[in-house]
């Protein structure tokens, strides 16, 4: 079973200015000469970790991170009830990935997604299908109104979950618990830290309580960093991902050509498999593997070692 790579440390940094006041934060470890990868965050609003780093051979790959905007290291913060988050659509970050690409002169790289980084890989492949040379997807996540019923409306992800849905539910008053998001959007979105800091902690208590097969200790995130999320990830749900209304099924044709992996965990309660098989099947020429011993997250065994074979064996 593949253990991730030894932990590494980036040997460049910065952020980059890419408009509309925002500046995200970039960093690159591994050979400087090696073969060009992009690691895409989850979320939307999840930024990076130390472990992101590890899916790559650190000899083989100049492996490229970068925190979205307004989460993580980049500025300003959606912590703060200020930021307006009207400049921070999928377009934007396609955008983004693009302006990243060109500041560090490279010419074609490998994206590796994860959960939203599969949505986000997917966006931007389609937009520029030229610089992409492979893909490593997990987790898939095609935000059509289904797939958003399935995570938040009773009939869902809720029937395996009954108590962290309840306190999901609970923390909105009866009479909006029609339209949970809608509720929760204008708690999060509130200015007032008595209103929004709750809020996010039981918006995010649901987003991170079925991540794995097996229950792992929630991650220990302070308040700035849960209200950063929340904005994000809410302002993505409630607008569909910010994606074309035929979905990104439609646009498979545009990338039909670059080799690709898709993973997705067999229990996967967060991204449910039918979103991936759906995408296999508009796209037989991706290799597909479903890890039958997983759930969401990219972390679990199984689904790590799939994706650490893959860039493996795109290293050339």
């Amino acid at each position: 079973m593949r253990d991730y790579y030894p932990p590494v440390e980036p040997h460049d940094s910065g952020w980059l200015d890419v408009g509309d006041g925002n500046e995200i934060y970039w960093e690159v470890c591994g050979n400087p000469a090696g073969k060009p990868a992009v690691f895409l965050h989850g979320g939307p609003g999840g930024g990076l970790l130390p472990d992101n780093r590890r899916y790559f051979d650190p000899s083989a790959y100049r492996i490229v991170l970068f925190d979205q905007r307004n989460c993580g290291r980049s500025r300003p913060g959606a912590d703060d009830p200020g930021v307006l988050l009207e400049h921070n659509t999928t377009p934007h970050l396609v955008a983004d990935i693009e302006r990243l690409r060109e500041h560090l002169s490279i010419e074609r790289w490998l994206v590796f997604g994860g959960s939203w980084g599969t949505t986000l890989g997917l966006a931007y492949a389609q937009a520029h299908p030229g610089r992409v040379t492979e893909m490593v997807l997990r987790g898939v996540w095609l935000i059509r109104p289904a797939d958003e019923a399935w995570a938040f409306t009773p009939g869902g992800a809720a029937h395996l979950f009954p108590a962290e849905w309840a306190a999901f539910r609970d923390a909105i008053p009866p009479a909006e618990q029609g339209d949970l998001v809608r509720a929760y959007g204008r708690r999060v979105h509130d200015p007032d830290p008595a209103v929004h800091v709750p809020a996010s902690r039981a918006w995010m208590g649901w987003e991170l309580s079925a991540n794995t097969l097996l229950p792992v200790p929630p991650p220990d995130l302070d308040d700035s960093l849960l209200v950063a999320f929340a904005r994000i990830t809410h302002h993505y749900i409630a607008n569909g991902g910010f994606l074309p209304e035929e979905g990104l099924l439609a646009g498979v044709d545009r990338i039909r050509h670059i080799p690709a992996v898709v993973v997705n965990g067999r229990y996967d309660i967060k991204t449910p498999p039918d979103q991936a098989w759906d995408l296999h099947r508009a796209w037989p020429e991706a290799e597909f593997t479903i890890v039958e011993d997983a759930g969401h997250g990219g972390s679990e065994p199984g689904t790590r070692h799939v994706l650490i074979e893959a860039t493996d064996r795109f290293r050339g």
